[in-house]
């Protein structure tokens, strides 16, 4: 019933991929949201993945995107394996649960094995992702720190199976998401958009609890 469309993104579709990151974040991990700035600083990163950032139209019109940087995972020999890892992913709120977000995945790591990856590390809340083919880092043996621990939130999907069996893992993501830390020109940029009322959701601590949280067995 649906007409829609998987591409990729273009660079006329920048800002309006980054209003929605806005309205698809907006205070749900925090008061306001900085997945916007990201996104707008992301694509100048050396890590970012231009081969992956997709976004689904419906009717012509932009309801979902998906993007990715590289990440590393180093075994207890130091030896570095490159993956990578999605997010933002965002369907604007009008049309989440209607598996859009789930057509995004599964387009975008049919193309990322072709690649030539063969893992994808995200940090979210598992319930978003568990239906996915993701699961707790701590069955992947994967870790902050080599025999650290498991944070709730560290979430494994292996594109092609039994990939990481029999090593122990750490986790090294991008430092893409770092320019968030800069909350002056996170809130410069936002003020380039329509105004938006800042304000707390239960959905803020449900993520406070699962980002501080780790499986202990």
């Amino acid at each position: 019933m649906y007409n829609l469309t998987i591409r990729l993104e273009t660079e006329k579709d920048y800002r309006t991929v980054e209003e929605l990151t806005r309205e698809a974040f907006w205070n749900v991990y925090k008061p306001g949201a900085d997945e916007h700035y990201y996104v707008h600083q992301m694509r100048k990163h050396p890590d970012f993945i231009p081969e992956l950032a997709f976004v689904l139209e419906l009717d012509g019109k932009i309801v979902g995107n998906i993007m990715y940087t590289k990440a590393w995972l180093e075994d207890e020999n130091g030896k570095r394996k490159e993956i990578i890892s999605f997010g933002p992913l965002c369907v604007a709120p009008e049309y989440q649960r209607q598996k859009f977000g789930k057509m995004l995945i599964e387009h975008s790591f049919e193309v990322a094995r072709k690649m030539g990856y063969d893992v994808n590390i995200n940090f979210g809340n598992p319930g978003n992702y568990v239906s996915r083919g993701f699961v707790s880092c701590k069955k992947k043996n994967v870790s902050f720190v080599v025999d650290g621990n498991f944070p709730t939130a560290l979430l494994v999907c292996e594109l092609v199976p039994n990939t990481l069996d029999g090593k122990k893992w750490m986790y090294i993501p991008s430092t893409a998401a770092d320019c968030c830390e800069d909350t002056a020109s996170v809130e410069a940029f936002d003020t380039t958009f329509l105004p938006k009322e800042k304000k707390w959701m239960p959905s803020q601590e449900e993520f406070y609890i699962y980002s501080h949280s780790s499986v202990v067995r």
